[in-house]
């Protein structure tokens, strides 16, 4: 077969930027070239988002632009989580597709473009399995290809989600949890090592269900303590759920100063009634010991959380109750959404949708109460000496991030100065903003 030059454009989370480092990896792997221009590609490639009506949105458009670009002999496939989710439904929403490949299908992409090759019917062609695992072979990919010379790297620890909660479509296209083996995870990791990253964000629809498919409990605690092994200076923990985190987690982070201070925990909500009716864990005097706990062992820890506002029944009673909540725990970083409603989640069918323009005041009126509280926790760390690992540079500047700060979706420690990217260094802080702190190298 000859030899084609291929287009990735990854939209979504960071669990679709590891999907599509496997897939393009299996494209290297076959002799294919990776180009920056669609114009120069023999296949289009748009790995999907299919979580929310917005990102549904995003993929879509971003399928039409390239299908109205399309040249003859030009194969346009539709991978990921939105053609996994609606089927042949997005064949008829886009005209000019080739073919359908699923989340779980992608180590497949090879022989599918052969077979799109020769294909010789009028219709796309689908491959969307509803089970099935990424086989072993595909673990441990050769990452710094796609993108050498970089700093840091995700490591995905299992896929799918088992959580009851009844706002999300996640399970319906991802399935159940189902954990990687701890020897690929390690072999992944001591490649990464290998090629220069520094630091690992370890991601997965809930990491801290980790090997509960498996029956084991403490998964992530006893990964955690075989992947420190690894000469990686930082570790970082992404996306836990308030119902799996133990003591044990803490104890495992406390012991080892390679996994970072900061647990980003998407509590959803902070009022019990509403976090019952998202089939979300809601007794907040466990959580609350819990965060505690971590604070106590853990000096400087950082915890970030997220927020759904105006689901379904949320009174302004309920909202204020999650402000209350709020200003008690005093997270570092919120993020925060408006609930949109997912047809086939039990939301959907709720009764009492909260109008679209309370949603909007609701969130605008939590994104102005928690600027106070980050911007003290900001504050905090002027005059202190922080690790930083520099992200980029350019105009004179350089942008970094502390142990405090999560790629992509935390702020940045700014130096007035140009250093070397993927340096990891000492600097002083001398300001703080609510998002940003303002440093120098520390000499």
């Amino acid at each position: 077969m000859p030899k084609l030059n291929f287009y990735l454009l990854t939209l979504g989370c960071p669990k679709n930027v590891v999907d599509s480092e496997g897939l393009s990896e299996m494209l290297f792997q076959a002799n294919y070239h990776s180009v920056a221009e669609p114009k120069q590609a023999d296949v289009l490639i748009v790995n999907t988002c299919g979580f929310l009506k917005a990102a549904r949105d995003e993929s879509i458009a971003a399928l039409k632009q390239l299908a109205k670009g399309k040249r003859k002999r030009q194969l346009l496939i539709a991978a990921g989580c939105l053609p996994q989710r609606v089927g042949e439904q997005l064949i008829r929403e886009v005209k000019g597709l080739d073919g359908l490949i699923g989340t779980r299908a992608w180590p497949d992409i090879v022989p599918f473009i052969y077979k799109l090759q020769d294909n010789k019917r009028s219709q796309p062609l689908c491959h969307l399995p509803e089970t099935g695992d990424v086989p072993p072979e595909t673990i441990a990919l050769n990452r710094q290809q796609i993108e050498p010379h970089r700093a840091s790297a995700y490591l995905k620890i299992s896929d799918g989600c088992s959580a009851p909660c009844t706002f999300c479509t996640i399970p319906s296209f991802k399935g159940a949890n189902r954990s990687r083996p701890q020897e690929h995870l390690l072999a992944e990791s001591q490649r990464l090592a290998e090629s220069g990253v520094q630091e690992i964000i370890i991601i997965a629809q809930d990491t801290t269900a980790y090997g509960r498919d498996r029956g084991e409990l403490n998964g992530l605690p006893s990964l955690l303590e075989a992947l420190i092994q690894c000469p990686i200076k930082w570790w970082r923990i992404m996306y836990t759920y308030p119902g799996h985190v133990n003591q044990r987690l803490i104890e495992v982070m406390a012991a080892h100063p390679q996994i970072v201070p900061y647990v980003d925990m998407p509590l959803q909500h902070g009022h019990p009634d509403t976090l019952k009716r998202m089939g979300r864990p809601h007794n907040l005097d466990k959580l609350l010991r819990w965060i505690e706990a971590y604070r106590a062992a853990l000096p400087g820890a950082v915890l970030r959380t997220t927020f759904i506002v105006g689901y379904p029944g949320e009174t302004e009673a309920e909202f204020q109750g999650l402000l209350d909540f709020m200003q008690a725990v005093q997270f570092d970083r919120v993020g925060a959404f408006t609930f949109s409603p997912e047809e086939g989640t039990p939301a959907f069918d709720q009764p009492d949708h909260v109008a679209e323009e309370v949603k909007l005041d609701r969130w605008e009126r939590l994104m102005a109460f928690q600027q106070s509280i980050s911007l003290a926790s900001q504050q905090k760390m002027v005059g202190q000496k922080l690790d930083v690992l520099i992200d980029g540079v350019g105009d004179g500047v350089s942008i970094a991030r502390s142990y405090r700060d999560a790629p992509e979706i935390d702020g940045y420690v700014v130096i007035q100065q140009e250093l070397t990217p993927g340096q990891m260094l000492p600097v002083l802080v001398t300001g703080a903003t609510v998002y940003d702190l303002v440093a120098q190298p520390d000499v």
